[in-house]
């Protein structure tokens, strides 16, 4: 049985990491969606609404499954006996960080192999920042989510239509999908 991890912080979640999931949920036997939460990084949506916002895409999914993480992400694989470290790359620079981490963790754990999936194209200059930025400027963030979770999502208290922001709250979460 292949158990694969997907860590990130997936702050927002993007259409990118959703196409990278539904993929890997085919290679692979169970997949575990890791939210990996670093104190040192503050994150625009808690913990909570980030779980909440990875259940609507794998909950027609049966291999797929989410959860919290701490520390290196090779001792968290570890711990839930996976043997795959599952990672996304969108472009070169993605490539070259990822490359490093992946090379730390052949030596911290030479069990544990790192697989890299490329992001579908027309997600590839997508990332998590740029979702904020768009919405911080009022852009329209319709083009980043799929139509099938467009009412699911639209029933969530945080989500809407309206690309206007709060200015004491961002609200962004129905974007990525």
């Amino acid at each position: 049985m292949t158990k694969a991890i997907y860590p990130g912080k997936f702050d927002p979640l993007t259409v990118g990491h959703v196409d990278i999931i539904r993929r890997a949920s085919k290679i692979f036997n169970e997949l575990e969606v890791v939210i990996m939460d670093a104190p040192n990084d503050p994150a625009t949506f808690s913990v909570a609404k980030r779980i909440k916002m990875i259940e609507l895409v794998i909950k027609e999914i049966p291999n797929v499954s989410v959860t919290v993480g701490d520390g290196l992400s090779v001792d968290f694989a570890k711990r839930r006996n996976a043997g795959i470290l599952l990672r996304g790359i969108r472009a070169v620079m993605d490539y070259e960080h990822e490359l490093q981490q992946a090379t730390a963790n052949m030596i911290l754990a030479p069990s544990i192999e790192t697989v890299f999936l490329l992001t579908r194209p027309e997600h590839s200059f997508m990332s998590s920042s740029a979702v904020k930025q768009i919405a911080l400027n009022q852009g329209d963030l319709t083009k980043f989510r799929s139509e099938e979770h467009t009412s699911e999502l639209q029933s969530h208290h945080e989500i809407g239509k309206s690309t206007r922001l709060n200015s004491s709250h961002i609200t962004i979460s129905y974007a990525v999908f």
